[in-house]
């Protein structure tokens, strides 16, 4: 079974919360890997280094025993908060970039339809509860860890979610909340979790290993198969280096193609528009449209897009072409290739960290509006770790409702996997975007527009599920 008929499947079958969707996490939602083995005299002395390469261990397939069984004297000690702190931490440095974006899009379907989202695995709550508020599942089913005196003891406490503990575990959670597994799907790489994929009705083997998918053969159960993120290589490297020289010389031709004028609003325009098509050019990389003419018109306007990559900033310019600026955060200001470049074109920098200061910097932006110059916000204010679109902000609707101009969506699909989040290098690929009709906020109460700011969001998140192809 490829990803579109498990989508379909899905779409076709029934819905409602009683539905549940159930994940095994390694190798299933998140890809495995294998960090370098931390030094013994780490191990040792229960460093913190140690605890972190303990913690990506049972990311691997199968590796929940070997994590258990290390985990002993380094768990031992250690409060709660501080190896939630270090879970977290670690999500945001590694392991989101392990989420596979097919797992997403199943989970927006099963989300989609109501479904109940769980996570069930061998793991602790410290590595899975960061995945899962990531992917918005609302219960996670983990081994849970025994503490004495506020500190972990370094055992589970009780058995842990393993074959058929796992499976048991699973069916009491849906007994208590009136769940049907029997109606349910469930998703699982490994052989040791048969007992679990046979508890719902609709079992997929995702990834399975050898011995798995000759049980998922001789039973007709479907299987799916996830592409891992690979390590970049030297191509990478190197097309990442020619694409930040094509930007640099694309920014400098432009600017020079439109220094007659001494407009400096005209050459921003000619300097981002050029820059975008060189960078573009030199990296490979496709930038597919849909709704082109919105990108248009009307004019000004608030632009709102989803934020995953630095990449955002080039895919913006190829879709806008020119006539606009940005809000960005305060750190950008430093950085030594777009700093630069978006100070030349106006933009707006924002500290995120002094509410005050930030709304005071908004104030302008008004103006640049009435000027005739549109604004292109990320109204999450972050760029996410997949994906999924988190809560937005209400400056960019207030801002708009001020100036009197329309909302306009901008939905960016591929951009974190060409540039993954926090990383500088570019992988070949095509990026899509589609900006969708305006949106007249001129009569929305500014003091009640929450349900609004929502179906905003819902069209992002929409949009996403269900991709235009006009």
């Amino acid at each position: 079974m490829n990803l579109a008929d498990a989508v379909s499947a899905i779409r076709s079958g029934p819905r409602g919360s009683h539905i549940p969707a159930v994940f095994d996490v390694a190798g299933t939602v998140v890809a495995g890997f294998t960090p370098a083995p931390a030094p013994v005299r780490l191990l040792r002395r229960g460093d913190g280094a140690a605890l972190t390469e303990l913690l990506r261990t049972g990311i691997n397939p199968g590796d929940d025993e070997t994590f258990l069984r290390r985990a002993e004297p380094l768990l031992a000690g250690r409060t709660e908060e501080e190896l939630t702190t270090l879970g977290e931490d670690l999500f945001r440095r590694t392991v989101h970039a392990h989420l596979y974006p097919e797992a997403w899009q199943l989970i927006r379907e099963h989300e989609a339809a109501g479904h109940t989202l769980i996570l069930v695995t061998a793991l602790t709550r410290f590595q899975v509860e960061p995945i899962a508020a990531e992917l918005g599942i609302d219960y996670a089913l983990c081994t849970p860890m025994a503490t004495s005196g506020g500190v972990l003891t370094g055992y589970p406490a009780g058995e842990p979610l393993r074959g058929k503990v796992k499976a048991a575990a699973l069916h009491d959670f849906a007994a208590a909340r009136g769940i049907d597994l029997a109606s349910g799907y469930t998703y699982a790489t490994a052989e040791s979790d048969l007992p679990t994929l046979e508890s719902a009705g609709k079992p997929t083997a995702v990834n399975p290993a050898p011995d798995l998918a000759r049980t998922a053969d001789e039973r007709g159960w479907p299987t799916l198969t996830f592409r891992p993120r690979k390590p970049p290589k030297p191509i990478d490297i190197a097309r990442t280096a020619v694409g930040f020289a094509g930007l640099l010389t694309g920014a400098a031709l432009g600017t020079a193609s439109r220094a007659t004028t001494r407009d400096r609003e005209t050459m921003a325009g000619a300097m981002m528009t050029t820059a975008a098509d060189t960078t573009l050019r030199s990296t490979g990389i496709r930038v597919r449209i849909t709704g082109e003419e919105y990108a248009r018109a009307p004019r000004p306007a608030v632009f709102l897009f989803n934020h995953q990559s630095q990449f955002d900033m080039v895919v913006l310019a190829e879709v806008l072409r020119g006539g606009f600026t940005g809000i960005v955060k305060q750190e950008v200001r430093t950085n030594p290739i777009f700093g630069p470049l978006l100070r030349f074109a106006g933009a707006t920098f924002i500290d995120r960290s002094d509410t005050a200061s930030a709304k005071a910097a908004m104030a302008p932006v008004v103006e640049t509006l009435r000027g005739g110059l549109s604004i292109v916000i990320a109204p999450e204010g972050t760029r996410s770790m997949s994906p999924r679109i988190g809560p937005f902000k209400k400056g960019a609707f207030h801002i708009a409702i001020e100036a009197g101009v329309p909302i306009i969506p901008v939905v960016i699909r591929n951009a974190g996997e060409i540039a993954w989040r926090n990383s500088p290098i570019v992988r070949k690929g095509t990026v899509d975007v589609a900006v969708l009709a305006p949106i007249d906020v001129r009569e929305w109460d500014r003091d009640d527009m929450n349900t609004e700011i929502e179906q905003v969001r819902e069209l992002f998140t929409a949009t996403l599920r269900d991709w235009p192809t006009g």
